[in-house]
């Protein structure tokens, strides 16, 4: 697992990239941005955003400054939502802007950039669009226009909040979608967004990139200010993909992050494999620094997926959080890109897990109330004194996709004896099916490492 440590100290050159808002943070301390309490008349200081630059070299600009965008997703944040996540939390391991999602029954826009701006921090503000997928109809004109009315409250709404970054017209709205009115009424959208608010750029988001969106965007959607693409695996050829694509507009990465429970292995069984909490945080570093931050001049800013904790496919696939709130160690490694420098303690490490002898890759399958033996390894740069905690859950049956709700699996207890250690017995359950063993460590300093194996009940 130190493999991790070691190739990040190689990384000196990102540090340089940091440096860029360093005046620009050290400003917004001392802005009404970043002051508690600030007065309702604060909410009516815009400051004015803008993208510059021409044929592939771009720069985000706020109030006239240099912004580099230190960012994450974050849907709900505590002081909006008692469930959400910690903005003091975010800002002190370096994170100054962070997106959201929404949906058009959340009206607590200006409780979000309220509790933004008490932190210093900015929002690339959501406004939601309808899916085709969850049967929003782009022929029914009625339909559309509601849309609009919609999106022209919201930018009224929010345009002067100095927390205010952008906007973001919907999520990933070429998924599923086989009608093209969708992009006509984002860029009318974009349009009516920049005849009420010349302060914020605009932009949508693709889930992947191809040449065929890149044709869409230039045809469809000429008033966007920015192309924004989400990729998780794929990340890492970003750059290539760019190049390829003649993608000459500037660029965000709207979401990144681990790689997708659809772009992994599966077991014979069709489970997807898991990467651990070590081998994910390595994905975050080396997707940074192989592609986000390879190409500053195009892309122009990034939001790690996803500040917090989620249940999609697994509690543990996206989050960079557990449910608990331990942080795991893809947050040390956002840490060091953001801030130039290791949190003073950081996350265990896991090195591999084990199950009857076989890891995830050797599509494990055990008998009805059979006892195997599992174990983790584990280490910590501290030198932490470790505890443990393991559970047995049912696979999920999820279908969904672009990360809608999902119910999370049944847990099945009092199978895992004596669970308070890095090796244990397994008591197998007895009914037919697909499972999952969780492991989680936990340092006693707040941070936390998991690893789990899916495995399958068959009588031989």
């Amino acid at each position: 697992m130190r493999h991790l440590w070691t190739l990040a100290l190689s990384l000196g050159g990102l540090v340089c990239l940091l440096a860029c808002d360093q005046h620009e943070t050290s400003r917004a301390n001392q802005s009404p941005t970043a002051t508690p309490g600030h007065s309702a008349a604060s909410r009516e200081m815009a400051v004015r955003v803008e993208v510059v630059g021409e044929d592939g070299q771009y720069m985000l600009l706020r109030d006239g400054r240099p912004y580099a965008i230190k960012g994450a997703g974050i849907d709900r944040p505590k002081g909006v939502d008692p469930d959400g996540a910690d903005l003091a939390q975010f800002a002190a391991h370096g994170g100054n802007s962070f997106r959201n999602w929404r949906d058009q029954s959340e009206t607590d826009g200006l409780a979000i950039l309220d509790e933004a701006a008490k932190h210093g921090l900015t929002v690339a503000m959501s406004i939601p669009v309808g899916r085709e997928r969850q049967g929003f109809d782009y022929d029914d004109e009625a339909a559309v226009a509601r849309q609009m009315a919609y999106a022209r409250e919201e930018v009224l709404s929010y345009r002067h909040h100095p927390a205010l970054l952008l906007w973001i017209i919907g999520n990933e709205i070429n998924l599923e979608a086989t009608n093209p009115k969708v992009f006509d009424a984002v860029n009318d959208i974009a349009i009516m967004i920049h005849e009420l608010d010349p302060n914020h750029p605009v932009t949508t988001t693709f889930a992947g990139l191809s040449g065929e969106l890149v044709r869409v965007a230039d045809e469809r959607m000429p008033d966007l200010d920015i192309i924004s693409v989400q990729l998780y695996a794929d990340v890492v050829n970003l750059p290539k993909k760019l190049a390829q694509t003649g993608l000459n507009r500037p660029v965000m990465v709207t979401e990144w992050g681990t790689r997708g429970h659809w772009e992994v292995d599966k077991t014979t069984w069709g489970a997807p494999i898991e990467m651990n909490s070590s081998d994910k945080a390595l994905h975050y570093l080396t997707a940074y620094r192989d592609a986000i931050g390879a190409v500053p001049e195009h892309i122009i800013g990034s939001y790690a997926f996803v500040w917090g904790q989620k249940q999609e496919r697994t509690p543990t696939w996206y989050g960079l959080f557990l449910a608990d709130g331990s942080e795991t160690e893809s947050i040390d490694v956002l840490h060091y890109l953001w801030k130039g420098d290791w949190p003073a303690n950081r996350a265990p490490g896991v090195e591999s897990m084990m199950l009857d002898g076989k890891t995830a890759d050797d599509s494990v399958t055990l008998e009805p109330g059979g006892h195997y033996s599992a174990v983790v390894n584990v280490s910590d740069p501290e030198s932490d004194a470790l505890s443990f905690s393991w559970e047995i859950m049912r696979e999920s049956e999820a279908t969904q996709v672009g990360g809608d709700k999902e119910d999370v699996p049944d847990t099945i207890p009092g199978r895992v004896q004596e669970a308070t250690g890095p090796a244990v017995m397994v008591h197998a359950p007895e009914e037919h099916g697909a499972y999952r063993l969780f492991v989680y460590v936990y340092d006693g300093q707040g941070n936390a490492g998991h690893a789990n194996i899916p495995f399958l009940i068959s009588s031989p």
